[in-house]
């Protein structure tokens, strides 16, 4: 990245990621770690899945990363009796033109907020993997390009399972991150109580959105050392041949994982990542991607098992030096 930065000097914007951060922290109290994540998430171009009981504030932080920047923001609350034309658009006929025209839906926007992603049918579910994927959607035979930067953040809850439909492997798959907030420490909390923070909180845009995209292109000059990348892949088997484990990390999850750990270094001002940015950044990359087989959940390993499972993998695989 020295080398690179002689050609091309470093975003302006690098120097306002913590004032991003700190925006957030306003609207959610007492949770950097997750802020953290979400930036991350953001930079390196990835889908965000926040999973977590109610009110510890999942659309809270999804609806304040998106009013950070100067994008356009649609927020759709999935419901049972929701369509794929409902998220995607429709094509309807003109009577003056006699011609039919393209209606886009919701999804055409900077930031889709997805609020109970898996209140809704599969269906309708599977509307968005062409388009967290390959950036566009497909309508009657045609291809609609979206605009950039795109995210979608959705939010589920994992607790409550009336009326729900579980995401299927392949879309979770597509979400970069799974992130989980947990509930607040009592001073946080103290504060939350008496309104600071929450839903309410007026968000001030900190990055346009091209500022977003110049960041988002930065973040692959952040150098991963080849010992690094062999970390990452050691990790990624282990989870294929791992006893507890019916499905392992794809190699779009091997992907996830190297752009989170760019951006992990790039917001804390590094042109280089580090054993440790893996270590930090595997459970929420990956912990969704795997699926735990039947013999673990007899065991009664918990609704945190792949974390766990991961996290014992963390401990197995030699760190470069």
């Amino acid at each position: 990245m020295a080398e690179q930065a002689t050609a091309t000097a470093a975003p302006a914007a690098l120097a306002r990621l913590p004032d991003l951060e700190a925006t957030l922290g306003t609207a959610l109290r007492g949770k950097p770690e997750a802020l953290r994540l979400a930036v991350v998430c953001l930079l390196a171009r990835g889908h965000l899945l926040i999973e977590d009981v109610p009110g510890v504030g999942k659309t809270t932080l999804a609806q304040a990363l998106a009013r950070s920047a100067r994008c356009g923001f649609h927020r759709l609350q999935f419901t049972s009796d929701m369509l794929p034309s409902d998220v995607l658009g429709v094509t309807v006929y003109n009577a003056q033109s006699q011609a039919f025209e393209f209606k886009p839906g919701p999804v055409f926007t900077n930031f889709l907020l997805a609020d109970e992603i898996n209140r809704t049918t599969p269906r309708t579910q599977s509307a968005l993997l062409e388009a967290m994927n390959e950036r566009q959607v497909s309508i009657d035979g045609r291809s609609y390009p979206l605009p950039e930067p795109f995210m979608v953040l959705a939010t589920q809850n994992p607790v409550e399972h009336h009326g729900t439909y579980p995401l299927p492997e392949s879309q979770l798959d597509r979400f970069f991150l799974r992130l989980r907030i947990g509930y607040p420490e009592r001073a946080s909390e103290r504060e939350i109580v008496r309104g600071a923070g929450g839903f309410g909180v007026p968000i001030q845009p900190v990055l346009a959105a091209e500022e977003v995209l110049e960041l988002q292109a930065w973040v692959s000059q952040v150098t991963v050392d080849d010992a690094l990348v062999d970390y990452m892949l050691a990790i990624v088997e282990k989870t294929r041949g791992h006893e507890w484990l019916a499905l392992g990390v794809s190699p779009r999850g091997a992907q996830a994982l190297y752009r989170a750990t760019q951006a992990l270094a790039m917001i804390e001002g590094r042109d280089y990542a580090t054993p440790d940015d893996v270590k930090r950044l595997a459970v929420p990359v990956f912990a969704h991607r795997v699926v735990v087989n039947t013999r673990a959940a007899l065991a009664a390993r918990g609704a945190d098992s792949s974390d766990r499972i991961l996290e014992e993998i963390l401990t197995q695989v030699e760190v470069p030096l």
